[in-house]
């Protein structure tokens, strides 16, 4: 693992967090013995938008029954089982963080998807498969940690089949002034690599895909941030994203609604097709 990935599994890493889950979940009624898919959306969806910003990057797709697909940067594995309880497609998803791979095999034995979700800890500039297993691959706010985007999108290209679609959403770089950290993907500069969507365009075309759709998502990122720091005023609920950001949950969401504020960043949603 290189220097800047252990530095981002770090961030992320956290022992206690399946124990947090487990207790939020008991918190808000949910029968363990029954979790289906549905009752795990407010934790696992760790991007802006959360459930939503799924839901519209997986319908971009327009998956067959059968595919299968890639979740590159998967965390505790949400997109994934959305994918394989809403289609007849099977899932693998990749991350770099041992913690987030376990609970996300965890969390998925739980829901009774494991005969159709599976997990592997690797690097995406590395991933353990061949060429061309996938039929289609998607990639939720993984990005934004990873330096070398001509060697992610190579890689991804890589384990593709020729015509596969990639979804991705991913805050890009807008503006030219610095953000404000901590955000929740980094906690300084050291580990944020931000792109803007142009460059994006151009390094996904270099790397063997054809971009067709470039949507600029900063209103619904707006409406979101103000929905969710509204309802945090009431107190945090006993499931949300703030589990998996800890105790600095709440400084890492204002910071940045305050960088989409300044036109600073903006999420992305793009979709290309493997030439």
């Amino acid at each position: 693992m290189h220097d800047n990935e252990s530095k981002v599994a770090e961030h992320y890493g956290d022992p206690e967090l399946l124990s947090r889950i487990i207790r939020g979940l008991e918190a808000s009624g949910v029968a363990l013995d029954a979790l289906g898919a549905d009752d795990l959306a407010p934790v696992e969806e760790f991007h802006i938008g959360g459930r939503r910003a799924t839901a519209y990057a997986v319908d971009r797709m327009s998956l067959d029954g059968g595919q299968h697909v890639l979740d590159i940067g998967c965390g505790i594995g949400g997109a994934a089982r959305y994918i394989a309880a809403n289609s007849a497609c099977t899932v693998t998803g990749v991350d770099l963080t041992p913690e987030y791979v376990l609970i996300a095999r965890r969390l998925t034995e739980m829901t009774g998807l494991g005969h159709k979700v599976g997990f592997e800890l690797a690097s995406a500039l590395d991933m353990p498969f061949e060429d061309g297993c996938f039929d289609a691959a998607i990639s939720l706010h993984a990005a934004m940690n990873i330096h070398d985007r001509d060697a992610l999108y190579a890689e991804i290209a890589r384990v593709m089949k020729p015509g596969g679609v990639f979804s991705l959403f991913d805050v890009m770089k807008k503006g030219g002034g610095p953000i404000r950290f901590p955000v929740p993907w980094a906690a300084s500069e050291q580990t944020s690599f931000l792109r803007t969507a142009q460059e994006t365009v151009a390094v996904l075309e270099g790397a063997g895909f054809e971009v067709h759709e470039v949507t600029d998502r900063t209103d619904f990122a707006l409406a979101f941030f103000r929905e969710t720091l509204a309802a945090a005023r009431q107190g945090p609920p006993p499931l949300g994203v703030h589990l998996v950001m800890g105790a600095s949950a709440p400084i890492k969401l204002r910071n940045t609604l305050m960088n989409i504020e300044d036109g600073r960043i903006g999420p992305v949603q793009m979709v290309a097709r493997r030439r």
